[in-house]
């Protein structure tokens, strides 16, 4: 029963573990992306999924956009919403930079201010996240 319980108790805090926290500009937790792509709201109710092929689903598995391997990130009609650049730098549809997501996963705005913290997420999911797809 001991090792039953103990095993139980370590899935769960591993399952913790693999999740990375995202965080708004004054630290307090938002929301979750675990390895897998399943985003979490900050309750860890799932609000979103991001698939290993790119897709981005809402809550529900239908398909809200797409992120591409350049970094172009689509809406569900395949029409480009912005693009995430190798350097960090984020840009909406007309290549005007909207933000950026450091390497040490702090999040800004085009004005350079802190709007959030995303540390051990790739740079395009933290982008779907603040700039692109409003998940709740």
């Amino acid at each position: 029963m001991k090792k039953t319980l103990f095993t139980c108790f370590l899935l769960l805090n591993l399952s913790i573990l693999n999740a990375q926290t995202i965080e708004s500009g004054n630290r307090s937790t938002t929301g979750y992306i675990k390895t897998d792509g399943t985003i979490e709201n900050s309750s860890r109710s799932t609000v979103g999924y991001i698939r290993s092929d790119g897709t981005i689903e809402d809550k529900s598995r239908s398909t809200i956009g797409y992120i591409k391997s350049d970094g172009t990130i689509e809406n569900k009609s395949r029409s480009t919403v912005g693009y995430v650049k190798k350097d960090g730098t984020i840009e909406n549809s007309s290549r005007s930079t909207i933000g950026y997501i450091k390497d040490d996963g702090t999040v800004e705005n085009s004005s350079r201010s802190t709007i959030g913290y995303a540390k051990g997420i790739r740079k395009e999911w933290a982008a779907v996240v603040y700039f692109f797809f409003k998940l709740d």
